[in-house]
């Protein structure tokens, strides 16, 4: 058993061959997209594409502070998050690919798309000071993390086996940025600590997507993903919460600087 710093630990494990839950639970995986329903192809590459632009997005976001972080042991960090998620998004790619000519296409695009086109209005946002990367790990990919835990055990035969590597490496994120909002706090900068709480939350609850979307309805019904959005957002509402509660750090008002419900 392995834990990362939240509520909820998190085992990890080779995937199974047969399909956990929806419509076709108890059947072999499809490993291959010709094996998908036709409905569930369009499903899973609008979900890949945007598993994809946010780890690509990421590494333009910290890729200033891999030359300016205060420390030393700062830029080996930030360039140890840059190479995961170079290859979280390089291994996303590989599946596009499989989608033929589409899938392809999207990949270049992924490629080439930079800042304030992405898909994710958090990886729009330039990280203007250092503790930035702070915030940014310890929320942002914080709901990354609970994004691969929905895919973890996908129907996707091909998916399912590159998530628990990634679980692992979000792991290292995540405690990267709450090791630094803690430290904030010790060092006397509770304020500093408090903003980045309340600019980064309101974007990491957005990035669950809507709460009652088709596309994760549908993702639930053919095994690709096995949470809905609303049921992961309000589990990461817990999470954070109780993990700031002891620092003397409060969330904000869960509706407040919101554009997705």
């Amino acid at each position: 058993m392995c834990k990362y710093i939240s509520m909820i630990p998190v085992e990890y494990k080779k995937p199974k061959r047969v399909i956990g839950w929806g419509d076709y639970k108890g059947l072999r995986k499809f490993e291959s997209i010709y094996d998908l329903p036709f409905e569930a192809v369009d499903v899973l590459l609008k979900l890949l594409t945007v598993q994809g632009d946010t780890e690509f997005a990421s590494i333009e976001q910290h890729m200033p502070w891999l030359f300016h972080a205060p420390k030393l042991s700062d830029r080996v960090t930030i360039s140890r998050i840059m190479v995961d998620e170079m290859r979280h998004g390089w291994q996303v790619i590989q599946l596009l690919k499989e989608f033929g000519e589409e899938g392809k296409k999207i990949a270049e695009n992924l490629l080439w798309t930079r800042m304030g086109r992405h898909k994710l209005d958090a990886f729009n946002i330039p990280f203007n000071m250092w503790e930035d990367t702070l915030g940014f790990t310890f929320l942002i990919d914080r709901v990354g993390l609970y994004q691969l835990l929905a895919f973890e055990d996908s129907s996707f035969g091909p998916l399912s086996r590159i998530i628990p590597t990634m679980l692992m490496e979000e792991e290292f994120h995540i405690n990267f940025g709450y090791t630094g909002i803690k430290r904030l706090v010790e060092e006397g900068k509770r304020d500093l600590a408090q903003a980045l709480i309340n600019k980064w939350f309101p974007r990491g609850l957005d990035m669950f997507g809507h709460s009652k979307s088709y596309t994760i309805d549908l993702a639930y019904k053919y095994g690709i993903k096995r949470m809905r959005n609303d049921e992961m957002r309000q589990l990461y509402i817990k999470d954070v919460a109780e993990l700031i509660a002891p620092l003397g750090l409060e969330l904000p008002d869960v509706n407040r600087n919101r554009r997705i419900f």
